[in-house]
């Protein structure tokens, strides 16, 4: 749940509020592929329930990840506009908001504060993410995972009430 934390705890409530409207929630079944490595991605995904897989298939399918709820899918395609280097598979139901592209896109285009917070929050989870990967590399595992960057402390409590607003809205609708 991570990923929701750096994302939300960035973004405005108006924000979060077009992403509900903007978004449709999908139910999603066991087996099928959110995103397919190697091809262009059609939304931004949130997972709202569920548990999801993230697998190479060119390595045979090694698994790199397990996401549940609270994490972010599609992201990197708004960074560089690369295909996907993994594939994305619902192992159990599960439900996602799904946020076009096109829409996000346009968005991310005329709205240049939009823009900014999004793409700010990107960089501050990757940049978490590469200290992780340092980290884990050089003190062989004296690193706890989820412990959040102190840049993300202060916004925790907002993007966590700012998801559960978005799963009580979403779910029970």
């Amino acid at each position: 749940m991570r990923k929701v934390l750096f994302i939300l705890g960035e973004l405005s409530d108006k924000d979060v509020d077009w992403m509900m409207a903007a978004g449709r929630r999908e139910q999603v079944p066991p087996g099928a592929v959110l995103i397919q490595e190697g091809k262009p991605v059609e939304a931004l995904y949130i997972v709202l329930e569920g548990l999801l897989r993230v697998s190479v298939e060119s390595a045979g399918s090694r698994e790199l990840a397990r996401l549940g709820s609270g994490e972010i899918i599609g992201e990197m395609s708004f960074v560089d506009a690369r295909p996907p280097s993994a594939t994305v598979k619902a192992l159990e139901n599960s439900t996602v908001l799904s946020i076009p592209r096109s829409q996000l896109a346009a968005k991310l285009e005329r709205e240049p504060d939009f823009a900014a917070r999004f793409y700010r929050a990107l960089a501050i989870f990757l940049s978490s993410r590469l200290r992780e990967m340092d980290q884990a590399q050089s003190a062989a595992g004296q690193y706890d995972p989820d412990e959040l960057d102190p840049n993300v402390l202060d916004t925790v409590h907002l993007a966590g009430s700012r998801f559960d607003r978005m799963l009580k809205r979403l779910m029970t609708g």
